[in-house]
């Protein structure tokens, strides 16, 4: 599945950065997008020929100290940071991984004692594949008209690309659909591959709406956001999403979901059966 991943990526980087970003003339003729080997190589102190290596998969397992360098001389922020040691993790040993602790399944009591407080406002965690494992009352009046917590398992990912409604669900389907597959994808480099399997059998499935989602996803998902859901008792409701991260080694997240305008406010007043203005707007971030 990464075969060749992390020199491409490397690749993309050094292409993606401009000479002026790390302290170097442009020059007037540049036959290449970004920095040159040459260029890139000396910033890192490495030869030519083994950045051509790296970037070209035949060395597949190079030092942390080059990649430490590498990673400097590109300016590489944390969220790439953090993609370059997960591929060069797998392309090395999974025992450079750090040690995984299967997802629970079994949520906190401490967690749920949270979800309590959080009513009437919908409210879900999440674990590392999407699968929802406990909701508020609040999420459940949300989502259950929807199709979303059918099943013994449910799944964001599995509902989003294989239920026939969810195109009707989600007038931003796309927006949406994009944010599942970032999350999934985010996964595939855990050791056990779960998500991975996964990510076969739904796009055996939902065949190129879902792969073209998953191998352009971006390398992390939204943490906030706004997502529209067609509610067929309250019509269409704009949710502002907060993803809060649960401590390991449970690799779980928290999703709050609040009204981003005055209708959708009053919307969700009128799923649990209360007088208007009980939940504010709060609009996007």
């Amino acid at each position: 599945m990464v075969e060749g991943e992390l020199g491409a990526f490397l690749r993309s980087r050094r292409e993606a950065t401009t000479p002026e970003s790390v302290g170097l003339p442009s020059g007037a003729r540049r036959r290449t997008p970004g920095l040159r080997r040459a260029e890139l190589a000396t910033l890192a102190g490495v030869s030519v020929d083994y950045l051509i290596r790296i970037e070209q998969g035949r060395d597949t397992n190079p030092s942390a100290q080059v990649l430490a360098a590498l990673a400097e001389a590109l300016r590489l922020g944390e969220d790439e940071l953090g993609h370059l040691r997960m591929l060069a993790a797998i392309r090395s040993s999974v025992e450079l991984c750090p040690e995984q602790v299967p997802a629970a399944r079994r949520v906190r009591p401490a967690v749920r004692a949270l979800l309590d407080q959080l009513e009437p406002a919908p409210a879900v965690v999440l674990n590392h594949l999407s699968d929802l494992l406990a909701w508020t009352d609040g999420y459940d009046r949300l989502a259950r008209p929807l199709g979303i917590l059918d099943g013994d398992r449910p799944n964001l990912v599995r509902h989003t690309f294989t239920d026939d409604r969810a195109p009707t669900v989600y007038p931003d389907w796309d927006d949406v659909a994009a944010d599942m597959a970032a999350a999934l994808h985010t996964e595939q480099y855990q050791p056990e591959d779960e998500a991975g399997t996964l990510a076969t059998e739904i796009g055996a499935v939902a065949g190129p709406a879902f792969t073209e989602h998953y191998d352009h996803a971006a390398l992390t998902p939204r943490r906030t956001g706004v997502h529209a859901v067609a509610h067929p008792d309250v019509g269409v409701l704009r949710l502002a999403f907060e993803v809060l991260a649960l401590p390991d080694p449970d690799r779980q997240r928290l999703v709050t979901y609040l009204p981003a305008d005055e209708a959708t406010a009053t919307g969700l007043d009128r799923l649990a059966g209360r007088a208007p203005g009980r939940l504010r707007a709060v609009g996007p971030a």
